[in-house]
């Protein structure tokens, strides 16, 4: 079942870029959080994504949100894609999809291209908003600063 605004944020733990354990439990309280779930590294529309999230990475930081970036590419790929294109925000590798499947991201184009959708969540851990496009990658950073300047 998929996550919805007004749910609270599921409970997972996965490894970053560095390859270091990142528990989610331990950043809700600290900040808003804003999860985005995209297909690929290094794919060209999960380029402009994550460089329109790095562009706009200071706006998050003005906002008090935490900018989390989740695929199922591992934690190779997810240095090398952040080294690449300079993105200041955690990746975190999927390799299962158990954290996709906890938030019931969907695919699309008959289940062959993983969902790309983005959650922005409160301190406390309630699901604030939920923006589900998998071509307007350019409007997840937009929406989601809506949601975080209606939330503050």
């Amino acid at each position: 079942m998929a996550i919805k605004e007004g749910d609270k944020c599921p409970s997972f733990t996965l490894k970053d870029q560095n390859g270091e354990e990142f528990d989610i439990d331990q950043v809700i309280g600290e900040k808003s959080l804003v999860i985005y779930f995209y297909p690929k590294d290094d794919s060209p529309g999960c380029t402009k994504q994550a460089c329109s999230f790095r562009d706009s990475f200071e706006d998050f930081k003005d906002a008090g949100a935490r900018v989390i970036g989740i695929s199922s590419d591992d934690e190779k790929s997810h240095k090398k894609f952040a080294e690449k294109h300079n993105l200041p925000f955690t990746l975190l590798a999927d390799s299962q999809k158990k954290v996709r499947k906890l938030f019931g991201v969907p695919t699309n184009l008959l289940g062959f291209i993983p969902g790309r959708v983005t959650y922005i969540i409160d301190k406390k851990g309630i699901v604030r908003g939920v923006f589900n496009s998998q071509m307007n990658f350019d409007q997840h950073v937009p929406e989601a600063l809506n949601v975080l300047n209606r939330i503050n």
